[in-house]
């Protein structure tokens, strides 16, 4: 569980870093391109992965969907905060727990114990609960939080498979990803520059640097949650998610000054029974 806890604690902080960057007017893209160019280095000094290694038989199928697909739906969720609305972006960030947990139970074959779907049942409603507030923007682009729903939830059952390959340490295949990842922001990030006339602002290698760093220990702690709990993927969907919700919420209300509902707060505790009721059904 301790893989889970770090992995949520950073996940809340790389949220916490976008909020901030909006206030100094960071570039997006600037900043997702950077982040990995920080992860990267982390994820090599760190580990010393053996790319020698990675070879034809590598999950090349795997490594670049997710290297595309991480900085494409970084910037959809920018798009989607900008044209829909904090709250909606991330109704639909979290609500893409929906496709993981089918895909446990449909693609990975795991066992639902009666804990496990009574758990995720009260999840779903504290989900609910909590991201029932009224957004000031009513522009309808939903192609942005439709793209962010989906693309998450693809990115969740495809690190999956990638903890499950044991052929390479998965450090080593994290550093593939990373290194795929940056060439598709950076090549979008030069279109910009190039073509777009966009400066390139040394506060956004300071904002990218912070997010590398956290983001690198994001990812790393899902994929070692995922190795600890290979034969119940759902749990680390659900506490991953769930966990984001509770911490986010407090984060939001003590820092941010944000409003709760008592709606929220009751989804907020529906949550925390939720995630009881999924560690109780690791032991049944």
């Amino acid at each position: 569980m301790l893989f889970l806890v770090l992995s949520i604690l950073c996940s809340v902080i790389v949220g916490v870093i976008f909020k901030i960057t909006r206030k100094y007017n960071g570039n997006p893209t600037q900043i997702v391109t950077f982040n990995y160019v920080f992860a990267l280095a982390l994820c090599y000094f760190t580990f010393s992965p053996d790319l020698t290694q990675v070879n034809q038989k590598a999950p090349w199928n795997l490594y670049i969907a997710i290297g595309v697909l991480l900085p494409i739906v970084f910037l959809f969720l920018v798009a989607s905060i900008k044209h829909m609305g904090i709250v909606k972006t991330d109704a639909a960030q979290r609500l893409s727990l929906f496709i993981p947990i089918l895909a446990a139970w449909f693609i990975f074959k795991e066992e639902f114990n009666s804990y496990k779907v009574i758990g995720l049942v009260i999840g779903f409603l504290a989900l609910l609960f909590i991201l029932r507030k009224q957004s000031e923007n009513v522009e309808n682009k939903w192609i942005y939080p439709a793209v962010v729903l989906f693309g998450f939830g693809v990115i969740d059952i495809l690190f999956k498979q990638i903890a499950l390959y044991t052929t390479l340490p998965y450090t080593t295949s994290l550093c593939v990803v990373f290194c795929i990842s940056l060439g598709v922001a950076s090549l979008i990030s030069i279109y910009e520059i190039g073509i777009k006339n966009v400066k390139l602002e040394s506060k956004n290698i300071l904002f990218g640097g912070l997010v590398g760093i956290f983001n690198f220990g994001n990812i790393l702690f899902y994929l070692k949650a995922h190795k600890a709990f290979a034969e119940n993927p759902s749990t680390v969907f659900a506490g991953m998610n769930m966990g984001v919700i509770i911490l986010g919420s407090l984060v939001g209300l003590l820092f941010f000054k944000e409003k709760l509902s008592k709606i929220n707060f009751a989804g907020i505790f529906l949550a925390l029974i939720s995630i009881i009721l999924i560690v109780i059904s690791q032991f049944n």
